[in-house]
């Protein structure tokens, strides 16, 4: 089983690049688990490389964007550590009709030639809708847990029209209603939560527990190689079923793997001998 890597990253500084307050949801949890200094830049627009409401469309996947945002923050700041920060909306895995949000960590140590991501995956508040009254902004406003959680909107089927965003405070919000129904010519107004971390405390939250889980990670070391990162990387299935005897999608184990020497390790879950036959495929089909 892994061994604990307490000390790798004392003293050490992390470059964040971010421009959406998440310095602050991660800092602490960071510097008091590993004992390093996360250093903080804002000194790129991380909206060139995607925004949520697709004026810049991201290239490549959730990761590849995390990846070049660490590297530019390295880069800014001459630190060979970075870390970065991307989350990515959409129906959930589960039934589709659950708006839903995914957020990775990426850790960066050039010097030791590895990289380790922290998740953590739920609910989202991600509202959108087309409104065109009063009635249904107020409705709408109250689904969206707004204010807490902001608001862009714009008008609808207008060429060139801009969002308004972060909005936060009703007045503003009414003002910026009227304000996009003027602007298009069938009064209909685009509405939706501000999917940005400081706009968004329910993503706020995900962004944690990813911190938790990348600090998890790099608390933890290979066996083998001693390198920070050794963790899960696939589930075993296959408990055997009590009275048929077939595999079922119970689990009977995990395999960790080390991100640098790839040494793997499997560990048998803690589970009883069999399943039961209400969890068998072919018993209870």
């Amino acid at each position: 089983m892994a061994k604990c890597a307490t000390l790798v990253y004392q003293g050490s500084q992390v470059a964040f690049l971010t421009q959406h307050g998440k310095e602050q949801l991660v800092r602490d949890r960071l510097e008091d688990a590993l004992g390093c200094q996360l250093v903080h830049t804002s000194s790129y627009d991380t909206d060139l490389l995607g925004t949520f409401t697709n004026e810049v469309v991201r290239q490549g996947s959730q990761l590849d964007a995390a990846r070049i945002k660490a590297e530019i923050g390295m880069r800014l700041t001459g630190i060979h550590i970075g870390i970065a920060s991307e989350g990515s909306f959409g129906p959930d895995p589960f039934v589709g009709f659950t708006p839903w949000n995914s957020e990775v960590l990426l850790w960066i140590d050039q010097t030791l030639g590895i990289e380790v991501q922290g998740f953590a995956h739920g609910p989202a508040q991600s509202l959108q809708r087309t409104i065109q009254t009063l009635d249904e902004l107020h409705s709408f406003v109250t689904e969206a847990n707004f204010p807490s959680h902001h608001l862009n909107l714009r008008p609808e089927h207008a060429l060139g029209a801009q969002w308004q965003k972060g909005i936060c405070d009703l007045q503003e919000l009414i003002h910026a209603f009227h304000l996009a129904q003027s602007q298009t010519a069938g009064g209909g107004v685009l509405i939706e939560n501000d999917l940005r971390a400081f706009s968004n405390p329910t993503r706020q939250a995900l962004i944690c527990q990813a911190t938790e889980d990348l600090i998890q990670k790099l608390r933890s070391a290979c066996p083998q190689c001693a390198m920070p990162g050794f963790s899960l990387k696939k589930k075993l299935s296959g408990l055997p079923c009590r009275l048929c005897t077939q595999p079922t999608q119970l689990p009977i184990g995990e395999v960790w793997q080390c991100v640098s020497c790839t040494f793997q390790e499997q560990i048998l879950a803690n589970t009883p001998e069999f399943a039961d036959p209400a969890r068998c495929n072919y018993c209870n089909p």
